[in-house]
């Protein structure tokens, strides 16, 4: 059975490089459709029950405004 996960991104934090999108293997995260204070489109998670807590989109943040917890 696969691991369940929790992903949170701090949207303030996060410039809209969406790098954390593509290295998603389960389609968890898009591009927020309302930017943040910067201007930025930041990632969010669309498909939170999806998160299986692999840690790949934590590994690629160039920012570190992404946290995954194993539920």
């Amino acid at each position: 059975m696969a691991k369940k996960g929790k992903v949170e991104i701090d949207r303030e934090l996060c410039k809209g490089c969406l790098l954390c999108i593509r290295a998603c293997p389960v389609k968890v995260l898009e591009a927020d459709t309302e930017p943040n204070k910067s201007g930025s489109y930041p990632s969010k998670a669309v498909n939170a029950e999806k998160c299986i807590a692999c840690g790949n989109c934590y590994e690629v943040c160039p920012d570190v405004c992404i946290t995954v917890s194993e539920e």
